[in-house]
């Protein structure tokens, strides 16, 4: 009975040990020794389904590629064959002898563990590997380049920078979008306006690629020194061909996502000469003409004329202060409505400011208008240049006399005083003779503003009840309340956006602003750190609807997208009432 039962107790142990051996779980690389620029391809592979799957982390390598997931079962002979594989694509950060540490699953309640393995790290080869693998061949065939056309520009002296995204001609792009806007710190910048993307052929690094110009920028540098542009990022989905082929013998396309940067780049900013810098010289940079000229040169006193002072040519117009005009005191002038005509393309802004003066004579007379000067910086000869314009005289033909036409004293717009006229008449307006009529003492007391001064607390009584009677009932009405308080709260951070409606970009930047500013007070954080997926999963926590995250979300996107598109002002108000709409539903729902 005894030697039964250790025989019993034998093939139970003998069973379960082959059980157990029947299960594997192992690490398997593409190769051991590679280059610092090729890829490394590792599977987790195990013969029986598991839960609970752990990778190492991976501290010596960056994840390309992975978990891609594959399973296969098959039956020979009646015998069926099961197989796992976990696989990853990883590039080496640096060079040296690495371990990849081992990874666990739990299959029927055991946990398995892979073997370590050791891979090496070389310099450089001349030929990397896996040149058919659809990451590595994404990663040659597609760059991000930005190309500035000035590196050392002086202060205020525009700079363009276009930003190209070059595809080999074995590859395709089905689809891209920004994931990191550069923001120009200490740059004046202005946005060229494309209309649809045009594929060109070109060169890079001198291989024959096409490519499509995704962003023209101009820039002013607004300080001198080392300046930096910081780096435009995209997510490209890329159309990469593969080994496999069609029924017509046509190879097969596979799709990849890619992460593309333009790079950081250093302008180095020259500051303007400080020796030979003109006393009224107020930052005008470029090349331009000066002009003062008067809507018409005979009038009668008290009708009006209008004095334009512009200046028109290539440089930052919108950067500098125009001179101010001085007229005789008897000339009274009005603060100038200012204009500006202006396009920016690669070649900087080009067009005309100016400041348009109404001015109205007070007498008869003629008066010069002194010449005015304006100096600017010339980018051509790299050296200060002052133009001047004409003296012209204003010829007052009817009018009054004035007494004091000795006097050549001048005022600016700043200074319209006017000397005050005397005549025998201007006292005329005062009476001389007087109809008094005698008054009558009453008393307060029994008066209308006596009974009125009695009885009005007593009527405010029950006015004072019925009205903190609604104020409780309001105060009670706690959705009501947030209802009230989140519309307020759109109106106020709308309110600059609603402003600039019907001019396109500053009413993009101001509504993008507000959406921001209005991220900040509720979640109180930084979103200029934040991505969209970020702002989309702090909204979820706080209990906001799925529809409404996507709705803010998608009006962010409209805020960069149509700043590069025509817009009607049509297209802008329901931009805004749907800002206002959204604003007001998540202030509503969040918790």
């Amino acid at each position: 009975m005894k030697i039964l039962k250790n025989i019993t107790l034998l093939i139970a142990l003998l069973v379960t040990s082959i059980g157990i051996s029947q299960v594997k779980f192992e690490a398997k690389v593409s190769k051991t020794k590679l280059g610092i620029n090729e890829r490394l391809r590792i599977d987790f592979e195990m013969n029986k389904d598991g839960d609970n799957f752990t990778p190492p982390d991976f501290q010596d390598f960056t994840v390309i590629g992975g978990p891609n997931t594959s399973v296969s079962n098959t039956w020979l002979n009646g015998k069926r064959s099961f197989s796992k594989t976990y696989s990853y694509f990883l590039a080496p950060k640096k060079r040296g002898k690495f371990t990849i540490k081992q990874a666990t699953i739990e299959i029927d309640d055991q946990v398995y563990k892979t073997q370590t393995v050791s891979v090496e790290v070389t310099a450089a080869v001349s030929r990397p590997n896996d040149p058919d693998n659809a990451e590595n061949v994404a990663n040659e065939n597609i760059h991000l380049v930005a190309e500035i056309s000035k590196t050392n520009p002086y202060l205020n002296e525009a700079i363009t920078v276009v930003y190209k995204l070059y595809v080999s001609s074995s590859t395709g792009v089905s689809n891209w979008r920004e994931i990191d806007n550069p923001r120009y710190n200490d740059f004046w910048s202005q946005n060229i306006n494309i209309k649809g993307l045009k594929v060109q052929n070109g060169t890079y690094n001198g291989e024959d690629y096409r490519y499509v110009v995704l962003r023209k920028t101009v820039l002013y540098p607004q300080k001198s020194g080392k300046l930096e542009i910081e780096p435009l990022s995209l997510d490209v989905t890329v159309d990469v061909p593969t080994n496999r082929r069609d029924i017509f013998g046509g190879r097969l396309m596979t799709s990849v996502h890619r992460t593309v940067s333009a790079g950081s780049k250093t302008i180095n900013v020259k500051p303007l000469p400080e020796s030979t810098k003109p006393a009224d010289f107020t930052g005008a940079v470029g090349d331009f003409d000066f002009n003062i000229s008067a809507s018409k040169n005979q009038l009668n006193a008290s009708e009006s004329l209008q004095l334009k002072v512009e200046v028109s040519g290539n440089g930052n117009l919108k950067l500098f202060n125009l001179p101010k005009i001085t007229v005789p005191s008897s000339l009274e002038i009005y603060e100038p409505e200012h204009s500006e005509n202006v396009r920016t393309n690669l070649d900087g802004t080009q067009g005309s400011i100016s400041d348009s003066y109404t001015v109205v004579p007070q007498f008869k007379g003629k008066y010069p208008i002194p010449s005015v000067s304006f100096s600017y910086f010339d980018l051509k000869t790299e050296t200060y240049k002052r133009v001047s314009s004409k003296e012209i005289i204003i010829d007052v033909l009817e009018g009054p006399t004035n007494n004091s036409a000795s006097d050549n004293s001048i005022t600016t717009a700043a200074n319209n005083k006017q000397k005050v006229v005397l005549s025998n008449d201007q006292f005329a307006f005062v009476k001389t003779e007087t109809n008094l009529t005698p008054t009558t003492t009453t008393h307060f007391f029994k008066s209308t503003g006596f009974w009125s001064a009695l009885l009005l607390p007593l009527l405010a009584i029950p006015l004072a009840i019925v009205f903190r009677r609604e104020k409780e009932k309001r105060n009670a009405d706690v959705f009501g309340n947030k209802i009230r308080k989140a519309d307020k709260l759109a109106k106020k951070y709308l309110s600059e956006a609603k402003r600039a409606l019907g001019k396109k970009e500053a009413f993009y930047i101001a509504l993008e602003k507000a959406l921001h500013n209005y991220l900040k007070a509720k979640l109180h954080i930084e979103t200029s750190d934040l991505s969209k997926d970020k702002i989309q999963a702090l909204l979820a926590e706080k209990s906001v609807d799925a529809s409404v995250v996507s709705e803010f979300i998608e009006i962010l996107k409209n805020c960069e997208l149509a700043r590069y598109t025509p817009i009607s002002n049509v297209e802008m108000q329901q931009d805004y009432d749907k800002a206002a709409k959204t604003i007001s539903l998540i202030d509503k729902q969040m918790q």
